[in-house]
């Protein structure tokens, strides 16, 4: 009686066993059908949080859920009042979990200044918080190049700026609006040079040049040591990229930035080439985006080096792609456009574009922050003022 009754319990314990495992992989009874079956789970998340889901147009809860569905392909668009929407066809497969996480934006930004300066270029430094600002008001006291440090300071309504240098002291200098400025790999240093004067002053970030320093005649190879720094450091993060990949890389690839945490690749071609795939079979649950590696030559794609795909990004036209025209979102999953009359925000694999501002700017600058701020520079009272300055945009 005692041996019948532990295999009783054994059973049981198996059979309970067997339930949670199987409720846990997504299998669930179809009391209509009279049929076990497997399902999918929608793991969704947004920020900001408590967003409406919406599953194929029906309403299914809010952020953040998990949603049980059966297999199928399936659109789910989140939703908030007073944001932008977000929406991603998928395929849902049995026994597996899919994550989505919706990046949502007011729809009324606002707007804070962060200069009173007056500024007649704005330059960002390789996507840090620090602005390289050129003024040229009339003013010899106060006209020159200052760096303005976003992450210092930042509950203050105009942030502290430091003077590198007056314009008076850059004797031959008349017109700041054509200066090419090249920057050294760990942003101490600066090469500005005025192409119409046919000169160069190479500046110290970390302090006012009271004494400028002429480089017009060793410009050619500084840059030179400037660019080979600059591709040194490049090696250095894709040494942690899979090899085949590092090796295409670089010997293939414009490289314009690597995501905040260096996960993400965003690059253009400068040749057709293929680009291999390193883990096979691809993982399962994985981004749906179709994955591109036939590559064209001086077309915009994203490589994501955890789940070794590669997308590519359609929504600008085919160009010298710089960082001031596409830059990484501060979380590395989001790249910010630059659209000339609009600043729009699109994930990493090039779907859910949404426009985050639309007001006046200045289309040769904006930067994005490292706290998921927005800066641009614009002019709100052009009648009064004459010159523009930074302003913060309110996106979060």
């Amino acid at each position: 009686m005692k041996f019948i009754y532990r295999l009783l319990l054994i059973f049981v314990f198996i059979f309970c066993l067997v339930l949670v495992i199987g409720y846990a992989r997504g299998y669930r009874i179809d009391f209509e059908k009279k049929v076990l079956s497997s399902t999918g789970i929608l793991a969704v998340t947004s920020t900001p949080k408590a967003a409406k889901i919406y599953v194929n147009g029906e309403l299914k809860g809010v952020t953040d859920s998990n949603l049980t569905l059966s297999p199928g392909q399936y659109t789910v668009e989140i939703k908030k009042d007073g944001y932008t929407n977000w929406a991603k066809k998928l395929t849902l497969k049995g026994e597996l979990v899919l994550s989505l996480d919706a990046l949502l934006f007011p729809l009324n930004p606002s707007l804070s200044p962060l200069t009173n300066l007056g500024v007649k270029k704005a330059i960002s430094l390789n996507q840090t918080d620090r602005i390289l600002l050129f003024t040229d008001t009339g003013d010899e006291t106060k006209d020159g190049i200052y760096l303005f440090e976003g992450g210092k300071r930042p509950f203050l309504p105009l942030s502290p700026m430091k003077r590198i240098v007056l314009k008076k002291n850059l004797t031959v200098f008349t017109d700041f609006t054509s200066v090419d400025v090249y920057l050294s790999p760990d942003l101490k240093e600066v090469i500005i040079e005025s192409p119409k004067e046919k000169t160069a002053y190479l500046l110290s970030l970390e302090e006012e040049n009271t004494n400028v320093f002429d480089i017009t005649t060793s410009k050619d190879a500084l840059l030179v040591a400037l660019k080979s720094e600059k591709e040194k450091e490049y090696l250095k993060i894709l040494e942690t990229f899979p090899k085949e990949i590092a090796k295409v890389a670089s010997d293939s690839f414009h490289i314009i930035a690597f995501s905040p945490n260096e996960t993400r690749l965003l690059y253009s071609p400068e040749k057709p080439v293929v680009l291999p795939s390193v883990i096979t079979p691809p993982l399962i649950a994985s981004n749906q985006t179709p994955d591109v590696r036939k590559l064209q030559k001086d077309h915009l794609y994203v490589y994501d080096k955890k789940e070794d795909r590669n997308f590519e990004i359609s929504l600008l036209p085919t160009t010298n792609y710089q960082l001031s025209t596409i830059q990484w979102y501060s979380d590395s999953k989001h790249l910010i456009l630059n659209e000339n009359n609009k600043i729009s925000v699109v994930d990493y694999d090039g779907t859910n574009k949404q426009t985050i501002y639309s007001g006046p700017f200045d289309n040769s600058f904006f930067n994005a922050t490292g706290d998921g701020g927005l800066i641009v520079l614009l002019n709100l009272n052009p009648e009064a003022n004459k010159f523009p300055d930074l302003y913060a945009v309110g996106i979060k």
